[in-house]
């Protein structure tokens, strides 16, 4: 018995086999975009702490992963024996195909999608979140976009998988690319031939949107971009009109910045942080210091609202920030209040760039969340500060393509963007190399110089004892002392000159 090429390639121009191609190619682009979306919520409501959308999450990944597609297809398409309302969809094939693929691939996507968002760095989350963008702000300008680009090259895989179950359905009587297949071959016994055909089909559909997928991955994929573009000119002219940071302004002076009381944290029953108040007046430098360990970080990222409190009260202005309400015999519920969260701005020691954003885009994102002022002056002012912390020239960069002094140079242009009341730096240099240090740290001074309210976690003694006009000395999880530079220096806090024995302060 010969193989009749004839035969084969005539098929390959056959005009039912390309309408079943057209119906398959529809079939499965529906199902996977669906599918996306779907598996995306899915995926969210699963991380969820909530019990109310974590259970049913995880249950419907649990069900529809362990039932075989053939079954799902035969229960839908005959759903309206048992249910004769829902005849008016499913007794068209297409959508009872379409309707059990998006159940049983809706649940492989979600997991998917959980890979993808586990893959996010948190500081990504407490970014967005201290820049005061709500939870679906969050997700949709800064975790989807990562997400997708991590998690694309499976869901490539898995639309290629959607491909090929699509000839599942044949046995609900759609049309499709096997079913053609099979009513030529019993007609004529050519099976090789018209299987060969089939595969070509089902390979061209693979093939090019393979090609397609690929491309989208590559153009997602900013790490692989090298070359930023020159600077425009009109950038340069906006650059060079006066900015100076004005900070939001409250009515009354003689009220602290920032207020905190008795603030206390522990995790798994371990004290971290006891029974600590601080208070920061208006254009204060206030600089936080202590050995490795002794509750500074935790207490900058309370005071951020980035961590619940155990218990105290934090107040912006003389008016609630963060608090504990108790009602009856209830356990006290955490309350903060979202309108003062623009009054604080944060720099992390991570950075905490979103890498997907050009540096423009990273100074853009919140303002124009916010809707703090037009476009073009949001723009203008971008400029400015880029310009004020020497990182004009790299606007179109992304942050891959920054060293890391210059990445937190970005960071501190970007929490200014807008026009915090209060700056919070933690420990802004620990991540950076030596020669690097000295670039980040006389941004901040400039910034202490025009009046900034500040408070600064640091371990450069010299830098703080410079710029502070207040030290606070830490140590286990307690405010040991709280004074002027001067009369630490003096040597009237001993545990202090303990702990700067070996520091050579100029």
């Amino acid at each position: 018995m010969t193989f009749d090429w004839n035969y084969m390639l005539s098929l390959l121009s056959d005009a039912d086999f390309w309408l079943a191609t057209w119906t398959v190619i529809k079939l499965s682009v529906l199902s996977w975009g669906i599918s996306i979306i779907l598996g995306f919520i899915l995926a969210l409501c699963q991380q969820a702490t909530h019990p109310l959308l974590n259970i049913p999450a995880r249950g419907y990944i649990w069900l529809f992963r362990s039932l075989p597609l053939l079954v799902l297809l035969i229960f839908v398409y005959n759903l309206p024996q048992a249910m004769p309302s829902s005849s008016v969809l499913l007794s068209d094939p297409f959508y009872a195909g379409l309707i059990a693929l998006v159940l049983s691939e809706t649940a492989y996507i979600a997991e998917i999608h959980r890979g993808g968002l586990l893959s996010i760095p948190k500081g990504q989350r407490e970014a967005a979140r201290a820049l005061g963008l709500r939870f679906t702000g969050i997700q949709w300008r800064v975790i989807i976009p990562q997400a997708i680009r991590v998690a694309l090259p499976s869901l490539a895989n898995e639309y290629i998988s959607i491909v090929k179950l699509s000839s599942l359905v044949s046995v609900i009587s759609l049309t499709e690319i096997l079913m053609v297949g099979q009513r030529l071959y019993s007609q004529n016994f050519l099976v090789m031939e018209t299987m060969a055909a089939v595969a070509f089909y089902y390979v061209f559909i693979v093939t090019v949107f393979d090609f397609l997928l690929k491309s989208l991955e590559r153009y997602l994929d900013v790490t692989q971009r090298k070359n930023a573009r020159s600077i425009d000119p009109a950038l340069l002219e906006l650059a060079l009109q006066p900015s100076p940071v004005v900070p939001r302004t409250t009515t009354d002076n003689s009220i602290p910045a920032l207020q905190a009381t008795r603030l206390h944290k522990a995790y798994n029953n371990v004290e971290v942080l006891g029974a600590v108040s601080v208070q920061i007046r208006q254009g204060e430098v206030v600089s936080v210091i202590g050995p490795s360990g002794s509750g500074k970080t935790t207490l900058i990222r309370l005071l951020n609202g980035l961590e619940q409190i155990d218990n105290g009260e934090i107040l912006i202005n003389g008016q609630p920030f963060i608090q504990l309400k108790k009602q009856g015999e209830q356990k006290p519920r955490f309350v903060e209040h979202p309108k003062h969260r623009l009054n604080i701005g944060m720099v992390f020691q991570s950075f905490n760039l979103f890498p997907h954003l050009t540096v423009m885009n990273n100074l853009l994102l919140a303002p124009r969340y916010h809707k703090l002022a037009p476009n073009s002056e949001l723009k203008r002012q971008a400029c400015s500060l880029l310009q004020k912390v020497g990182m004009l020239e790299h606007v179109y960069k992304y942050p891959h393509q920054l060293s890391g002094g210059q990445q937190q140079r970005v960071a501190i242009a970007r929490a200014l963007m807008m026009r915090p009341q209060i700056m919070l730096f933690d420990e802004p240099t620990s991540a950076l190399d030596p020669e690097k240090v000295n670039e980040v740290l006389q941004v901040i001074e400039a910034l202490a110089q025009e009046g900034i309210t500040m408070l600064i976690v640091t371990h450069e003694m010299n830098f703080a004892f410079k710029v502070s006009d207040r030290i606070i000395f830490m140590e286990k999880g307690r405010v040991v002392c709280d004074d002027t530079p001067q009369r630490l220096r003096d040597g009237r806090h001993p545990r202090v000159e303990a702990f700067l024995k070996d520091v050579s302060l100029a």
